[in-house]
């Protein structure tokens, strides 16, 4: 397959070991785990010269749908995978706490102090050279490096997601995903709005409160509301974990009281009772002067959210500095398209696991993040630093890592090569992926710690044996 990069070949002169396609969370974990091991890594990113639907900024790690990484306690997945990432030495994680803003049980950030962290360790790396150019041809830095993470995220451009479908000869699938709007917390009337976590739990959420009557007026609403629909043959494919909020709507009118405006847990101070139905919203920046609608994420158009917002007690007159929109999700098809090692085992010439037929520029391409087909913030960073250990391995002549099935990584992984290949979705950190325990535990809680503890046990042998 001929370069489409023009760099191609100064890249091979300058002697790159691993060149990383993409600038997000996957692509920046991984061109880091690979730098502090020593190997040159060239660190391609399209932006600022060709943006995405949804980035604004030409920072590294950008992140443009909820400001939160997910919980942190030992009870939940979420928890686990970042202890994983902090054993591992997540440069994702270490920024992520650095940057940091109240959010209860979660970890949230400031999402502009968070990238320039972010880019600031990448830029000032020794092992590390970015290239701002838009790469579009996932063959054609073999001849120029080792090897290629291709970590170009759910928002792959149209020509790399061409490309990629004519090399692994496997069609992309894709989802919408859509992200929630942001209003100044100054504009929030807190004569009716209160602060509070849910059963009593800190006071990071503000709490907008709807009696029956207005929920029903909000939910017809919502449901005439104009959509800024995507082509007809894009309709309906929105991924489960992220779907818009006029998408649950349609579901049936009680579809939100049982999901983001759930009021469970949430008193009124003013008479001590659960309203009919809740609007949360939680910190955006470390200052806190922005709150972004929980679970409100959306495609409508900017005036119909503007209407809606304002049906909401409390938010009459809100200041909104950012509306939703709807942008287009890449994967692949994993079970058929990657190996165990996150490596492409499947190419359009019909040849399968690397070796004769599938040609030396396509052995070493490894896909790391939401392209792989796992979704989410950490679990992005987790196949980042998957793919950088996976190929730091091959490039010393070792044996590619096996991670333990206990752990959360190695239960993501399993994902990937275990689910249906007709079926297969993107899939979110729970522990419903991990292997069962030995025994039949009834205390949720109970049975999430020994889940923990297991994962962390095994996770820390894995690294000692990875790292001796």
């Amino acid at each position: 397959m001929s370069p489409l990069i023009p760099e191609a070949s100064a890249l091979k002169a300058a002697g790159a070991d691993v060149v990383v396609v993409g600038g997000g969370l996957a692509g920046s974990e991984a061109a880091w785990q690979l730098a502090k091991r020593n190997f040159r890594v060239r660190l391609i990113e399209m932006r600022p010269f060709v943006q995405t639907p949804v980035h604004s900024t030409a920072q590294l790690a950008e992140i443009v749908c909820s400001n939160s990484f997910g919980g942190e306690g030992e009870e939940s997945a979420a928890g686990i995978l970042k202890a994983e990432l902090s054993r591992a030495g997540s440069l994702i994680l270490d920024c992520a706490h650095v940057s940091r803003v109240p959010a209860g049980g979660a970890l949230a950030v400031d999402r502009d102090r968070f990238s320039e962290l972010v880019s600031a360790h990448l830029e000032s790396h020794p092992n590390i050279e970015i290239l701002r150019e838009e790469a579009t041809d996932p063959g054609a830095f073999a001849v120029a490096a080792r090897a290629t993470i291709l970590a170009t995220g759910p928002l792959t451009s149209s020509v790399m997601a061409k490309n990629l479908q004519a090399l692994i000869g496997e069609d992309c699938l894709f989802f919408f995903d859509a992200v929630a709007p942001i209003v100044t917390r100054e504009s929030v009337d807190m004569e009716k709005a209160w602060a509070a976590g849910r059963y009593g739990r800190g006071s990071d959420y503000v709490n907008c409160p709807l009696s029956r009557v207005e929920y029903l007026a909000f939910y017809e609403a919502l449901l005439s509301a104009e959509r800024a629909l995507p082509h007809r043959f894009e309709e309906g494919a929105y991924f489960e974990g992220c779907m818009p909020v006029e998408a649950l709507a349609a579901r049936g009118v009680d579809t939100l009281r049982f999901g983001p405006m759930k009021p469970v847990g949430l008193p009124n101070p003013k008479d001590g009772r659960e309203p009919w139905a809740v609007v949360q919203l939680r910190q955006d920046n470390r200052e806190g002067t922005l709150l972004n609608l929980v679970g409100f994420q959306t495609g409508l158009k900017w005036g119909e959210q503007s209407r809606l917002i304002s049906m909401i007690p409390g938010l009459e007159n809100a200041d909104v500095v950012r509306f939703g929109v709807m942008h287009r999700n890449i994967y692949v098809n994993a079970p058929a398209v990657l190996d165990a090692h996150l490596r492409v085992k499947r190419f359009a010439d019909g040849s399968g696991e690397p070796g004769p037929g599938s040609g030396p520029e396509n052995r070493n391409l490894f896909l790391a993040g939401q392209i792989t087909g796992v979704e989410g913030y950490m679990e992005s960073t987790a196949m980042g630093l998957v793919a950088a250990i996976n190929a730091a391995s091959l490039l010393r002549g070792g044996a590619l890592p096996v991670w333990p099935r206990e752990t959360a990584m190695g239960s993501l992984l399993h994902y990937l090569q275990d689910a249906g290949t007709k079926t297969f979705q993107p899939m979110n950190m729970n522990l419903g992926i991990f292997p069962p325990l030995p025994e039949r535990v009834k205390d949720k809680k109970q049975r999430a710690r020994m889940i923990h503890d297991r994962a962390l046990s095994a996770a820390d042998k894995f690294w000692t044996a990875v790292q001796s």
